[in-house]
């Protein structure tokens, strides 16, 4: 199977995406095909579109059970976006980059990334909706697509989609490991390695639910590559590449190394590390950071439309850079430096 570029509006105003089913597709069922191949979209959504009439194969319209044939042209006609329930808010937005199918934005610590139980507002998906005024919708409804996200408490960059067709794309990307994900990020404790890889699967954890766990019964696949920066004694400043996205991925994998991420009030066991630092300047600095410190620093796709590969970085956050300053003059005064590269 592969996506034609998307065709003309049909009469209703409705977009459409167009795919051409390969050998691979051959017989299978046209619902299955399209609820496989269009994100957000539920087998029982596809059917009642394909009931609509909205989907149309080599020119007709056919039936949720038509068995497809090779070289078969199937055009999925998308409902007109609805109004969001979501409140539109100014809040401070950075944009790094931003054309009618995407957004690059550097999300603050602090900020969660959608509205949730205790989130109402505040979030990034709000202050996005008063950022853009071009939305075609996802999913059937005016709002921005978040394809993958960030902790309340980690800053860095995340890649949004502004209509269903960019939206698919770069999910798709992120489901085949396609996308780059670098994140700086301080740890208690000497690495005393310069580089490493941690392959253990991360799942819920058993008893605590609001943790993850290398440990869990229903653990998925999940691997961090690692690499020194600079050592500063009894905090190590690394550089992590993520080749899969699982939740709370990189606290849990360097928590499971014995090297939690400095100021994590999740898995860094209730600031016991920091109790272990025997240094007292050391623990007066790190004391800087008031939540993780962890930053995506650099993200790499390749554009939904045109194919381009892009990237782009963003600069550690003043709390991180004022950590890094304050640890660099320690280790150059005196005897805090401890093998600095």
């Amino acid at each position: 199977m592969h996506r034609e570029k998307t065709p003309e509006k049909n009469p209703d105003g409705e977009n459409g995406i167009e795919f051409v089913a390969g050998a691979k597709e051959e017989r299978e069922r046209l619902d299955v095909f399209l609820a496989r191949n269009i994100s957000g979209m539920t087998r029982s959504q596809v059917s009642r579109r394909l009931d609509e009439g909205k989907v149309i194969v080599n020119g007709r319209r056919e039936k949720a059970g038509y068995r497809l044939r090779s070289g078969d042209r199937i055009v999925f006609f998308l409902e007109p976006p609805r109004e969001s329930s979501l409140a539109p808010e100014a809040c401070p937005l950075r944009v790094l980059y931003e054309d009618r199918d995407l957004l690059v934005v550097e999300k603050p610590a602090g900020m969660v990334v959608h509205p949730a139980a205790g989130h109402a507002g505040g979030t990034l998906v709000n202050a996005l909706l008063h950022h853009c005024t071009d939305l075609s919708g996802i999913g059937g409804v005016l709002r921005p697509g978040i394809v993958h996200r960030l902790d309340k408490d980690t800053s860095g960059l995340l890649v949004v989609a502004k209509n269903d067709v960019a939206h698919e794309a770069l999910s798709d990307q992120f489901r085949r490991h396609r996308v780059l994900k670098c994140y700086r990020v301080f740890v208690y404790g000497h690495m005393r390695q310069d580089e490493g890889t941690i392959a253990l699967p991360v799942g819920r954890h058993p008893t605590d639910r609001k943790k993850m766990s290398t440990v869990s019964r229903r653990g998925k696949t999940a691997v961090t590559r690692w690499r020194v920066l600079e050592r500063f004694g009894e905090i190590t400043f690394l550089e992590t590449v993520i080749e899969t996205g699982r939740t709370h991925q990189i606290r849990v994998h360097l928590s499971t190394l014995g090297h939690p991420v400095v100021g994590d009030p999740t898995y860094g066991r209730s600031g016991r590390k920091e109790r272990d630092i025997r240094d007292q300047r050391f623990k007066e600095i790190i004391r800087v950071m008031k939540r993780q410190a962890l930053h995506a620093g650099t993200i790499g796709f390749h554009h939904p439309a045109t194919g381009q590969y892009m990237e782009f970085s963003s600069p550690l956050p003043r709390d991180m850079e004022e950590l890094l300053q304050r640890l660099r003059n320690l280790c150059r005064d005196g005897d805090g430096e401890e093998g600095m590269e």
